[in-house]
């Protein structure tokens, strides 16, 4: 028999926060901050950070903030488990 189709469909409109982190993450990607020292990475989420919540004024302080600490957790180097290196 053929599939059931649900009566209604989910609104597949992103949020302003699911646009506004998808638009830090491409600007990390895009603007090099990845390779960026600390002091002008700070500087750099500073801006990024005013930027959006004027692009995004509904976001409240709370929501920039998460917006900022995911952008900075991305930013992060990725840490090893040094216990596997060189066991082989």
């Amino acid at each position: 028999m053929g599939r059931k189709r649900p009566g209604h469909r989910k609104d597949n409109h992103p949020s302003a926060f699911d646009r506004a982190r998808n638009e830090l993450f491409s600007h990390i990607l895009n603007c090099g901050v990845l390779e960026a020292d600390r002091d002008h990475r700070k500087e750099w989420f500073d801006d990024t950070i005013d930027y959006l919540s004027q692009r995004h004024p509904s976001l409240s302080k709370s929501m920039l903030a998460s917006l900022r600490e995911l952008g900075e957790r991305y930013c992060q180097p990725v840490m090893s488990d040094e216990r596997t290196i060189g066991t082989n």
